[in-house]
């Protein structure tokens, strides 16, 4: 009896100084996993390999989760949107087929771009997030803005004098959302702003533009035809377009409440 307890507390003090050396050393998925393991009976029955692989696989997985909420905090997005969630029975000219190849995310890999246009309502701005959250989650950095809010910002850090930190934090995104752009016409400055975003991203990051104007009115939008001819030029050429029409999706939803 008196070897056992011995036994029993060396086995607690050991389990204690392991846990307490995966606290220091910050590796919280093996801590979670041994402490639940003190408790049950998981591990009966590995090999020493075995439970290392597994204690390694949790700490990968911890720390790929804590990666992903990261950036998904980081990205800023307004809705909470997902790929699987994205509704097909609508009627709104959306492919299905289309929106699955965008979801790989080879277009970020390849530095293209994304236009979606509709009306209010379609979707849009959904399906942008959504396939901005599928970034996240494979560990791409991501930037989710309304269009006419970041203009207002930049501008603001331009009279400030920031305007390059800003600008450098945007271009550190491999995929930039400009959500509703051209819902209000671009004066000079926002025109220069643009320009540069656009310049900057041309060929080496990607770009999801959703706007109610369709793109051919674009040119229109942006005000300035020298300007205009630039901005298109960059990035017309690389894009993939959904089209989206019919009624907005908030109002058939509504309908069927």
């Amino acid at each position: 009896m008196t070897s056992n307890n011995k036994t029993n507390r060396t086995v607690g003090k050991n389990m204690d100084r392991i846990m307490e050396l995966l606290s220091k050393l910050r590796f919280y998925g093996m801590l979670e996993t041994y402490r639940n393991d003190c408790r049950t009976t998981s591990s009966d029955g590995m090999t020493n390999d075995e439970f290392l692989k597994w204690l390694l696989e949790s700490e990968y997985d911890y720390r790929r989760n804590v990666s992903i909420e990261r950036l998904i905090r980081s990205a800023n997005f307004r809705y909470k949107a997902y790929m699987e969630k994205i509704d097909y029975t609508i009627k709104r000219n959306l492919d299905r087929n289309q929106i699955e190849r965008l979801a790989s995310l080879d277009f970020i890999k390849d530095g293209q771009n994304i236009f979606i246009t509709g009306s209010s309502g379609t979707g849009k701005s959904y399906i942008a997030s959504a396939i901005g959250y599928e970034a996240c989650k494979n560990g791409i950095r991501t930037l989710y803005s309304n269009a006419s809010k970041l203009m207002g910002q930049l501008k603001m850090a331009k009279n400030k004098g920031t305007i390059e930190a800003e600008m450098k934090k945007i271009e550190k995104c491999s995929l930039l959302i400009l959500d509703d752009l051209f819902l209000i016409g671009l004066d000079a400055r926002e025109r220069s702003i643009l320009m540069e975003i656009i310049e900057d991203r041309h060929g080496l990051k990607s770009i999801i533009i959703t706007s109610q104007l369709p793109v051919e009115s674009w040119y229109d939008a942006i005000g300035d035809p020298t300007v205009a001819d630039a901005i298109l030029d960059r990035i017309v050429h690389t894009a993939h377009k959904i089209e989206l029409t019919g009624d907005s999706v908030r109002k058939i939803n509504a309908k069927k409440k």
